[in-house]
């Protein structure tokens, strides 16, 4: 680990109370966190306790933190279309629209910013929307803030269709329908409907194209844009997408979340124009409705 301070102790103490008066001018929130972190040994000894007994005349090491990222090689970048605002892309299932404290280097944005930046290496590109992680799809990013904001701005207007396919267990009833609730997210990061009044309004529309004895193919597309938002929904009408085990699914015959956005269609905030993009549905997910 990587040293990026060093105090020795003149007198016995606790050794938060040591770090914070030895470091006056850094906030008592980010020493803990050190602390919390592993980053703080005591005459090389990894310590964690914030009453830890300090005695005089031990060395005390205060590390930098490097976070391990995937040193996978990059995956291509499918581009469906660029212009001198935007750049949109078919972000394929499993990759994360942006940066966690896991992964950083295997994302929609990453891959977008290496790409633009082979152009020019002062180029940057800007976050518009996301996708869930395990949902595969069109994703917009804008090559500059400008452009960001005016569609941020009014997004839910701006964009006219965000349409998605998705495979689900069992035939919904009815077979066309509209799910118009309310969502919050625990602790946990689990997306559940919330109580009459409380919670993010959420809206999806679903019509089924195609069904079997046990899936239904259906075309979906939303009002809204929340965390989670079609699988809590699916799953609520008791049809959770096919392969989504965290919202109830019993099957995975994709080996994927069966949850694909095919279409987005926008009106530029600059221009005006009606701009349409398309990805193809995977056919790991309509080979389902083959079997």
């Amino acid at each position: 680990m990587p040293v990026n301070k060093i105090f020795f102790a003149d007198k016995p103490s606790e050794l938060l109370k040591f770090l914070i008066e030895a470091q006056p001018e850094r906030p008592k929130g980010k020493i803990k966190s050190e602390l919390e972190h592993k980053l703080v040994s005591v005459d090389g000894k990894i310590v964690t306790k914030f009453n830890y007994p300090l005695k005089a005349g031990q060395k005390v090491s205060i590390g930098t933190f490097t976070p391990k990222y995937s040193k996978a090689p990059l995956p291509d970048l499918k581009i469906i279309y660029e212009d001198n605002d935007l750049l949109v892309i078919d972000k394929p299932a499993g990759m994360l629209a942006i940066a966690n404290d896991k992964e950083r280097n295997i994302t929609a944005y990453h891959l977008a910013m290496e790409y633009v930046r082979t152009k020019n290496s002062r180029n940057r590109i800007f976050v518009v929307h996301r996708l869930d992680r395990e949902t595969s799809g069109v994703i917009i990013f804008a090559k500059n803030e400008a452009i960001k904001y005016a569609l941020q701005k009014n997004w839910e207007n701006t964009a006219l269709l965000r349409g998605y396919t998705a495979v689900v267990e069992g035939i919904p009833q009815p077979e066309t329908g509209r799910i118009e609730n309310r969502l919050r997210e625990t602790e946990s990061h689990l997306v559940y409907a919330a109580k009459k009044g409380d919670g993010k309004l959420a809206i999806t529309n679903y019509k089924v194209r195609r069904k079997t004895d046990d899936y239904s193919l259906l075309d979906i597309d939303i009002e809204t844009g929340r965390k989670n938002q079609i699988r809590v929904h699916m799953s609520g009408i008791g049809n959770p997408i096919a392969g989504d085990k965290k919202y109830g699914a019993k099957t995975d015959p994709a080996h994927r979340l069966c949850l694909h956005a095919g279409k987005l269609v926008i009106i530029h905030p600059y221009t005006g124009e009606k701009m349409t993009f398309v990805s193809p549905v995977p056919q790991k997910i309509l080979k389902i409705m083959k079997q």
